[in-house]
C-alpha cells in the first residue's frame, strides 16, 4: 500500500534525525520561537547565516531547532554557533552546537532536528545569535517576517560561524532561516505560553511607532511586551516562556478562499509541528479567526475548526486563552454576523461554551468606541487590521498574568 507523502516525511524524520538525549528531560523550556511558512526566495551555497533570537527567559544552556519543513530534499547543516549577540551581526564567544555529538546534521525533507545541550549562560531578553554554515546548494525554510534584520554571508565565501565579528556577514534579510526555536534549560521556570494565530500574533505593526515612523528591531510585539511583563510582575517561582508562533495570513479553518501561499497552514494542521512539539507548554493563547471570515469562512466553519484545535490542546493538557474576533474594516454586513456569532460562542459563559480555559477579550481593547466594527485610531497602523506599537502595549498590558498557571 503506498503511503501518503506527508506519512512518509514524518516516518523519515523520527528515523532519520539524530536523537536529542535530553528532549523528554523537565527542565526545558521553549524560550523563543518563529514558525517556518515557506522556503527563501533564493539558494544558499557555501555560506553562512547568522540568525539573531530574542529569549523570552534564561537558563544555563540551550538546544535549538533546524528546520526543513518545506524542502523537497534533505538539508545538510555543516555546522551551527550559538552566541550572545553583541549587537548587527556580532557575537560574544560562539559555541558549537552539535546533534547527537555530531557538529554536522542531516534534515529530511519535511523535517526537523533538535541540537544537542548547549552549555551556555542567558537571561531574559538575551539576543541569542544562531549561526549555520551550509557547504551544498539548498533552499532554506523560513519565517517570513523577522522584524530585524538577519545576516549572510555572500554565496562562496565558506564557514564563518565561529566569526565574533560581523565584517563577513554583509548581506541582511528581514526573515529568520533554518532556526525555529531555541529550548532554554530552567527547571525553575513553571512553563511555555505559546501565543498562536495569524499575523496580530506574528508582530504584523509593531514597527509602527506613527506615520512615517518605524523600529525593527525593538522587540515590541505584545507577546513581547508581555514576555517582559511576566519577567517584572511574577514572583520568582511563577516565571513563564513565551514562544511566538503566530504566522502572518493563516486561518484556523481551512476556508474556501484561502491562497495557495497558505494552504496546509491552518491552525490543525500546523498545530504539532508550531506548539505541541515545543517544551514545556502549558498555556496557549489563541487569537483566529479574522482572516477566516475574509477568506470566505462561515461562523459555523470557524467555530468547529476551534472545537477541534481546543479539543486536541487539553487532550495534551494545555489550558486555552482565546480572544474574539478583531475588527476588521474590510467585513461585509455578514462578516461582521459571523464574527459576531463566533464571538458570542466565545464569550458565552466565559469559558469558550465549556472549550477553553479563559476569554482573553482585545476585542474589547482594540474596538473604537466610536465605531465598535473598527480598531481604535490611537492604535491603528493604518491598515485598520493590525495594531501598532501603541496597540501592542494595550494588548500586552490587558492580559491577566494570573491566568497563567
Amino acid at each position: 500500500m503506498d503511503l501518503p507523502i506527508q506519512v512518509i516525511a514524518v516516518v523519515l524524520a523520527a528515523v532519520l534525525a539524530p536523537a536529542a538525549p535530553e528532549a523528554g528531560r523537565p527542565g526545558w523550556f521553549t524560550s523563543w520561537a518563529q514558525s517556518q511558512q515557506n522556503l527563501a526566495p533564493v539558494a544558499v551555497r557555501d555560506q553562512s547565516l547568522r540568525m539573531i533570537t530574542h529569549l523570552s527567559q534564561g537558563g544555563s544552556a540551550v538546544r535549538v531547532r533546524l528546520q526543513n519543513t518545506f524542502g523537497r530534499q534533505p538539508l545538510t547543516v555543516d555546522r551551527t554557533t550559538a552566541g550572545l549577540s553583541t549587537g548587527d551581526a556580532a557575537v560574544s564567544r560562539p559555541v558549537d552546537v552539535t546533534f547527537g555529538g555530531r557538529r554536522s546534521v542531516t534534515i529530511p525533507a519535511g523535517g526537523e532536528v533538535w541540537s544537542d545541550r548547549t552549555p551556555l549562560d542567558t537571561a531574559p531578553g538575551t539576543d541569542l545569535a544562531v549561526s549555520t554554515y551550509v557547504s551544498g546548494d539548498v533552499v532554506p525554510g523560513r519565517h517570513e517576517s523577522a522584524f530585524r534584520d538577519n545576516y549572510l554571508t555572500p554565496a562562496g565565501s565558506g564557514d564563518h560561524t565561529a566569526d565574533t565579528g560581523a565584517a563577513a556577514y554583509t548581506e541582511r534579510v528581514q526573515s529568520t532561516y533554518l532556526v525555529s526555536a531555541v529550548d532554554v534549560f530552567n527547571p525553575r521556570l513553571r512553563g511555555t505560553i505559546v501565543p498562536f494565530g495569524s499575523s496580530v500574533v506574528d508582530g504584523v505593526g509593531s514597527t509602527n511607532c506613527g506615520p512615517g515612523c518605524t523600529e525593527p528591531g525593538t522587540n515590541k510585539r505584545w507577546t513581547d511586551v508581555l514576555a517582559r511583563r511576566i519577567v517584572a510582575e511574577l514572583p520568582a517561582d511563577q516565571q513563564l516562556a513565551v514562544a511566538n508562533a503566530g504566522v502572518s495570513g493563516t486561518t484556523s479553518a481551512v476556508c474556501p478562499r484561502t491562497p495557495d501561499a497558505f494552504v496546509g497552514l491552518d491552525a490543525l494542521s500546523r498545530l504539532e509541528r508550531d506548539v505541541l512539539a515545543l517544551h514545556g507548554v502549558t498555556d496557549v493563547i489563541y487569537y483566529y479567526g479574522t482572516n477566516d471570515i475574509a477568506n470566505g469562512c462561515t461562523a459555523n466553519d470557524i467555530v468547529t475548526s476551534y472545537r477541534a484545535v481546543f479539543d486536541r490542546l487539553r487532550k495534551a493538557g494545555i489550558d486555552v486563552h482565546v480572544t474574539p474576533i478583531t475588527p476588521r474594516p474590510g467585513y461585509s454586513d455578514q462578516n461582521n454576523v459571523d464574527r459576531h456569532t463566533v464571538n458570542d460562542f466565545v464569550k458565552r459563559g466565559g469559558d469558550c461554551s465549556g472549550t477553553c480555559a479563559e476569554v482573553v477579550d482585545l476585542d474589547q481593547v482594540l474596538e473604537d468606541p466610536l465605531r465598535p466594527n473598527s480598531i481604535n485610531p490611537l492604535y491603528d497602523t493604518g491598515d485598520g487590521v493590525h495594531a501598532n506599537i501603541r496597540g501592542q502595549q494595550a494588548i500586552a498590558d490587558y492580559v491577566a498574568l494570573k491566568s497563567f498557571r
